[in-house]
């Protein structure tokens, strides 16, 4: 808008100067009034105009007649010479906002308006040659302007892409660096927590077997290594909560990782965000037991179906659970039984509150499940 602000400025200090050059009877003075008045009439229509590039040419193009009609020499042939001034500004403003072949239409039309008024005019052979190339001289010099113009906003555009690239793939590698630490953690508390709590839960059961087998004077030093046992049985619960606690998760992170698993198994996925799955507060464990269901129900589809494509439903409705769906098109009606896989994640997903259910129909295999938000688990 600061550019058209700026044309009508020029524009209006060029004409005032072009009428005011004019000493002429008062008919001849009123054809060239009427002739500003359409000028700039069409010249106010210009920003409603901008993207329809056809009807700027067309408005432009008649500024440039009228301009030439407007101050055409009459009976004293005297030429005006700011009508090279205002025929210069509308060659500028065409290749300014337009192309260089419709600029050039502008461009021409112009240029036999000025030839004309030089023509009809008085002015001597070599002034009128002076004019002729300066016309040329401008023309050439709007083409390498526009082409310059054109390199450098191709220039800018692919620097703006690259820098919108740059940042995302900076917010990526932060966002899987963090996933990555997050897995690794949930990887770490299930490891202390399924051997060593197991393993020192034994040790637990088998010094209490012992100190009931043994004497009264060893039964001391039996108890002190129980209570040894159960401190550390103690510690090690305290370490996985600790490294629970720290943990983040959500949805983006199930998406990567789902993504990730379509690259490789060729699934086409669909994806469905619904009622604040986004803004859930899943906690990296929760992220991992859902990520771990979508990806055992699209090993089934792997398995069990010619099907090639899944539809993935996430939603948190209420903001007390967090839902999630797969389903993908039935081709035969061969029975299904439920195997291993899909029992051992519903039981994962009975920890955190949530369950799993699998059923089939005519035209659909689906999968869904849920778990409790803020549920914090069963050991």
């Amino acid at each position: 808008m600061k550019s058209y602000w700026l044309w009508l400025f020029l524009n209006i200090i060029v004409w005032l100067l072009a009428v005011v050059y004019f000493n002429e009877d008062l008919d001849n003075l009123t054809i060239r009034l009427f002739g500003v008045t359409f000028y700039f009439i069409q010249f106010f229509i210009i920003p409603i105009t901008i993207r329809k590039t056809n009807l700027l040419v067309i408005i432009l193009s008649i500024n440039a007649l009228l301009a030439s009609i407007s101050l055409l020499p009459y009976d004293n042939g005297g030429f005006n010479p700011f009508l090279i001034l205002i025929i210069s500004l509308l060659i500028a403003e065409g290749f300014y906002r337009l192309s260089i072949g419709r600029s050039m239409i502008v461009g021409v039309i112009g240029t036999f308006g000025l030839i004309a008024n030089v023509l009809y005019s008085n002015l001597d052979p070599f002034v009128q040659l002076f004019i002729g190339i300066y016309i040329i001289l401008l023309i050439i010099a709007m083409i390498f302007y526009k082409k310059t113009k054109n390199r450098s906003d191709d220039l800018e555009a692919r620097y703006q892409a690259l820098l919108s690239e740059y940042r995302d793939l900076k917010r990526r590698v932060i966002s899987e660096e963090d996933l990555a630490r997050q897995e690794e953690r949930v990887l770490i508390a299930h490891e202390i927590h399924d051997s060593v709590g197991h393993t020192l839960t034994a040790l637990l059961m088998q010094l209490e077997m012992f100190r009931l087998n043994i004497s009264g004077e060893y039964k001391e030093q039996v108890q002190t290594l129980k209570e040894l046992a159960n401190s550390s049985l103690e510690k090690t619960r305290n370490a996985v909560k600790s490294l629970k606690a720290r943990e983040s998760g959500g949805l983006p992170g199930i998406l990567r990782l789902v993504r990730k698993l379509e690259m490789e198994s060729f699934i086409r996925i669909h994806f469905s965000v619904k009622h604040g799955a986004f803004t859930a507060p899943l906690t990296g464990e929760q992220s991992f037991v859902i990520y771990r269901s979508v990806q055992e129900a699209l090993t089934n589809i792997m398995k069990h179906s010619q099907a090639r494509e899944a539809e993935i439903t996430f939603e948190a409705p209420g903001g007390s659970i967090f839902r999630f769906e797969i389903s993908n098109p039935v081709i035969d009606n061969h029975r299904y039984q439920e195997g291993f896989g899909l029992t051992s994640m519903r039981e994962r997903l009975v920890k955190f509150g949530g369950n799993l259910e699998v059923f089939k129909t005519e035209e659909q295999f689906v999968v869904t499940g849920f778990i409790r938000i803020g549920y914090e688990g069963l050991e």
